[in-house]
């Protein structure tokens, strides 16, 4: 069994390297029990992000992250995913939050991958005291940068 995380940038440099970033998201998926995936995981511009909204959750404008399982793990074959994260605007939810932008980017790789994984949380102010959002911030605390 293999996980194999592909990480790309489109634009300048972040924060979060393509190797930090795709460890965080091997780490959630094997946290999660996966054994075998290929994830991709792209930093795109909130242009980009805002036509796979609109193409794909018929909803307006950009958004921090929009994740899609295309196959779930089975027997016989890997869960396929990909996860799109938008950093700029990670960078305004940063500032709002007093986080770096590198911690945001990172909670969003965990955010992201959860959602492949399987995990969903309701919208509106319960989305932050639902099981995924805690689960998210467990593995955050245990992979991310605050770990080092």
């Amino acid at each position: 069994m293999t996980i194999a995380v592909d990480v790309s940038v489109q634009g300048g440099r972040l924060p979060l390297a393509r190797r930090d970033a795709a460890a965080i998201a091997a780490g959630v998926l094997r946290a999660e029990g996966v054994r075998d995936a290929v994830l991709s995981v792209a930093f795109v511009s909130p242009r980009a992000i805002a036509a796979l909204n609109r193409k794909h959750l018929r909803r307006a404008g950009a958004t921090d992250v929009i994740a899609f399982a295309f196959a779930k793990a089975r027997p016989r074959g890997p869960l396929v995913g990909d996860v799109y994260i938008a950093p700029d605007v990670a960078r305004a939810q940063a500032r709002a939050l007093g986080l770096t932008l590198r911690e945001e980017l990172e909670r969003l790789v965990v955010h992201g991958t959860l959602h492949v994984v399987g995990r969903d949380h309701p919208g509106g102010s319960a989305r932050t005291t639902s099981p995924m959002w805690r689960r998210q911030e467990a593995l955050l605390r245990r992979l991310g940068s605050a770990r080092r």
